[in-house]
């Protein structure tokens, strides 16, 4: 069996890496198709070893006969045109927060709560969560199972790439203003990103915490337990590709460093390396390209009663967005759908 599978945003950071880990990944595949807005009209995209796919309008293509919809091209377009594809017979995997948090539509990351997924047919929409929430819930869905979280506190270290192709664009040409002593333009930040950390992520809420904190909190809470109290502080660091969590955890069971070390280590994606050392941790610089979830620095929290800190970093582009995107595909089409046509 074979499917066609179209991808909204195919220009963008993350469109592009969707085609690269569907190539890489030998998702069985009989037609793909590269969609983005007029503007991108005739581009073309790389897909793997074969011929370029040329970028077609997503305004007026028909999504009669595809199979899966990979979305990454923003709120406003996954409203506009995602019903459209799920009404033409599509399942849509959207990478926006647009639905996430709908009742009636899975929030999906396959390794924790596949189960989940049955639950697509209802509307034909699947959402992607947050990138920094989806290397959480991969730290936290193991050692939930066995020591039962109550509370997590979380500190992220999010790289420009989360804000996109622009944002990556911004801290390589301010970095480059810094040493040619030319202006700072501040487009997609609010502050200058090169040589600095801003303590902002998306919208200011009412009750002071970002849109992006109140990302974490709630995802979290609906893919892994609504019992689970979450707090997050989330930062934009000078960092092209990989996301970093300094994460605190209280279990209501004792937990103890070693047998953390092997609930995390058996868990499919997470990769412990945890040396204490000179370098035996892993930074966003050496998860960049890589699929896993990597934990580091894992101790005791001695100022609870049963704590755990850990470090945990992975690239954003993947399993924070195109990998997971993916897999949720892979899910789709080992357990529940057939091709069209």
């Amino acid at each position: 069996m074979s499917f066609k599978i179209a991808v909204v945003g195919a220009t963008g950071a993350v469109g592009r890496e969707m085609l690269q880990t569907l190539e890489e990944r030998s998702v069985p595949i009989k037609e793909i198709v590269a969609l983005a807005s007029e503007k991108s009209l005739g581009k073309e995209v790389s897909f793997g070893e074969k011929k370029p796919l040329t970028v077609q309008n997503l305004e007026t293509f028909d999504f009669t006969g595809c199979d899966i919809a990979l979305f990454s091209a923003g709120g406003a377009i996954a409203e506009k045109f995602g019903p459209k594809a799920a009404q033409q017979g599509a399942v849509v995997i959207d990478n926006s927060s647009r639905w996430r948090m709908e009742s009636d539509i899975p929030l999906i990351v396959p390794e924790v709560n596949s189960a989940a997924l049955a639950g697509y047919s209802k509307r034909n929409i699947i959402a992607n969560p947050n990138c920094s929430t989806a290397q959480l819930v991969m730290a936290l869905k193991p050692l939930h199972d066995i020591f039962k979280i109550n509370r997590v506190v979380v500190s992220t270290y999010q790289s420009v790439s989360g804000a996109g192709s622009t944002g990556m664009d911004e801290l390589f040409n301010q970095t480059r203003a810094v040493y040619v002593n030319d202006p700072i333009e501040n487009k997609e930040f609010t502050k200058k990103i090169a040589f600095n950390c801003i303590p902002h992520i998306d919208i200011f809420m009412n009750d002071g915490f970002t849109k992006e904190e109140w990302k974490m909190t709630a995802e979290t809470r609906k893919i892994l337990d609504p019992n689970i109290n979450v707090v997050a502080h989330c930062v934009r660091v000078p960092v092209f590709i990989g996301h970093a969590e300094a994460v605190f955890i209280e279990t209501d069971k004792p937990v103890d460093e070693q047998g953390a070390r092997d609930v995390l280590g058996s868990f499919p994606g997470v990769i412990v390396v945890d040396h204490r050392e000179d370098g035996g941790y892993v930074t966003p610089e050496e998860c960049a390209g890589e699929d896993g979830v990597y934990i580091s620095r894992l101790r005791r929290d001695p100022t609870v009663k049963n704590g755990l800190v850990f470090w945990c970093v992975s690239d954003n582009l993947r399993k924070g967005a195109a990998l997971n995107a993916v897999q949720i595909a892979e899910a789709l089409i080992e357990n529940h759908l057939t091709p069209t046509g």
